[in-house]
């Protein structure tokens, strides 16, 4: 059960990145794109899914948020993450704000996915 999981929760992390990555480029060249209905609502299934993943994965193994500093770092990295793409997707701010908040949540997404490999708070110290 453990792996198969694991296997959900890395795919979906893989399409959450497809799917921003795509909506941030349409959030620069076509904005227009990001009012169809299936970009509204498809990214908010797939994350569900991960969230879910997630939680089952911290259960099975035993390690939780703000117990382990790995998961607390993915937590709070993840809320960064949230916060710097809700700037970056919704309208509202200059488009230069946008792009910094959208380049800012790729690194931050980086960051997670590092610590969750490392499974480190600070991989690039091992």
């Amino acid at each position: 059960m453990y792996l198969g999981i694991k296997h959900l929760h890395i795919t979906t992390v893989y399409i959450t990145i497809a799917l921003f990555v795509l909506r941030g480029l349409w959030m620069m060249f076509k904005p227009e794109l990001l009012q169809k209905r299936w970009v509204r609502i498809v990214p908010h299934i797939n994350d569900t899914v991960l969230l879910v993943s997630a939680l089952t994965l911290a259960a099975l193994i035993h390690q939780y948020p703000f117990v382990h500093g790995w998961l607390t770092a993915k937590v709070l990295g993840l809320v960064a993450y949230i916060g710097l793409g809700m700037v970056a997707l919704r309208p509202g701010r200059s488009k230069g704000t946008r792009i910094a908040a959208f380049v800012a949540a790729l690194v931050v997404f980086a960051y997670i996915y590092n610590v969750a490999r490392a499974h480190h708070p600070f991989p690039w110290l091992l």
